[in-house]
């Protein structure tokens, strides 16, 4: 790893509600939520209230009666977060862009044109407030998860570099929270056992870790939490995986939402798959319950899969085996899809129809071949007339209609 902090990493502050207040200058100040059902994102004037993205829209007023809620200008959050990216852009070719609001950046060949670390990051804050007028917080440091942690300690609208001589008195004093990995589950695991900070959690075993966590978890936290990270800016990787989720806020795990909300986040992803042509062997869907307790099931094929209904019945059947393993859990938060182990060069091997009990969910076979065919016609009418045109059934978008198609489609990835 470098010896010195040249690693950055840049991410808007609040950014949709951000772009709200900049549009709407009568909201600057003020508690607001993007979203209506379901908080898409808040301001931070919301998030002194306890208001976070996630929450129902019921709660959240519950929270912050004098809450505002807007609709969301999704082109804006586009075009603006683009713009923020070029800015970092126009100081070195060396960023990697991880969502629509947030990139690293690799400074260490730029500082003769541009300055120190310290010095661009103070460029690129005041260029995207003059030039685009949003904050954007900027962490400095050697390694990608601790100018993540910097940056997220600069919040709001400022700059954090760390200092390579000081990087473990830094870290070590700092909320198990803000480690990359850990989550709601994994922060409750280590309250249960007074672990609070970073340097608490670095005076445990990695046995010890992995006994609490599991194995990969468990040796990953042990790592970062010395900042042991040697992972490399990747400017131009390709997605490993295509995903979608649906925040449903609580309801009930019935056949009624379960159903039409994977087959809303199955034709998503789909549609992103073919579009690439790049079908995946590996379904996994993810279910959280209303407690925020997450869990996965997956199931990997012999053929790779690009189908909506195809992906809708085997996401089905899983999120079914899920449920079934935790009968007491009566009401969800959430639903996810993701695809992955990508074909690179794939071509659709046809199959005899020889009879075999799974025939309708292989891709090759003559059902799959006519599911098939009926989604290209759908991405060609999508294509010319959009993504509203033509769909799989009303009952799919009403089931999700809280958390319009495109706040999702800002966080997908190219493929």
């Amino acid at each position: 790893m470098a010896a010195a902090a040249t690693i950055l990493h840049a991410d808007l502050d609040a950014f949709y509600a951000s772009v709200e207040q900049l549009l709407e200058p009568s909201l600057r100040g003020k508690p607001i939520a993007v979203g209506g059902g379901v908080v898409l994102a808040a301001s931070y004037e919301a998030k002194a209230f306890g208001v976070h993205g996630g929450m129902s829209g019921r709660e959240a007023r519950q929270l912050c009666p004098q809450l505002v809620f807007v609709g969301g200008h999704f082109s804006d959050y586009q075009r603006l977060g683009d713009a923020a990216i070029k800015v970092i852009g126009d100081f070195t070719p060396l960023v990697e862009r991880i969502s629509i609001d947030e990139a690293f950046a690799d400074v260490a060949g730029c500082t003769h044109l541009f300055g120190t670390p310290a010095e661009i990051a103070a460029s690129i804050r005041w260029r995207v407030r003059s030039e685009l007028g949003l904050p954007i917080s900027v962490g400095v440091a050697r390694t990608k998860h601790l100018a993540k942690i910097a940056s997220q300690v600069a919040k709001p609208d400022g700059l954090v570099v760390v200092d390579p001589a000081a990087e473990l008195s830094f870290l070590h004093e700092l909320p198990v929270g803000l480690m990359w990995g850990v989550g709601p589950v994994t922060r409750t695991r280590l309250d249960a056992i007074g672990v609070t900070t970073i340097g608490q959690l670095a005076k445990l075993s990695e046995r010890s870790l992995t006994l609490l966590l599991g194995p990969a978890a468990g040796e990953k936290l042990a790592a970062l939490a010395w900042n042991r990270d040697p992972r490399q800016l990747k400017p131009h990787r390709r997605a490993r995986s295509a995903g979608a989720q649906s925040a449903l806020g609580r309801k009930p795990a019935i056949e009624q939402v379960i159903r039409p909300t994977l087959l809303h986040l199955a034709d998503r992803v789909a549609t992103r798959l073919r579009a690439k042509s790049r079908p995946g062997r590996t379904v996994t869907v993810r279910v959280r319950f209303a407690d925020l307790k997450s869990v996965t099931r997956s199931m990997t094929l012999d053929a790779p899969v690009c189908t909506t209904i195809v992906l809708a019945r085997l996401a089905e059947n899983l999120v079914r085996a899920a449920l079934a393993d935790h009968p007491g859990e009566k009401i969800i938060s959430l639903l996810a899809i993701s695809v992955s182990h990508l074909e690179e060069h794939w071509d659709l091997a046809l199959e005899l129809p020889l009879g075999l009990k799974d025939e309708a969910l292989r891709p090759g076979s003559p059902t799959g071949m006519a599911r098939w065919a009926a989604d290209r016609a759908i991405d060609k009418i999508r294509d010319r007339f959009g993504w509203e045109a033509i769909g799989y059934g009303s009952a799919a978008l009403e089931a999700v209609h809280s958390v319009p198609d495109a706040f999702r489609k800002l966080a997908e990835r190219v493929l």
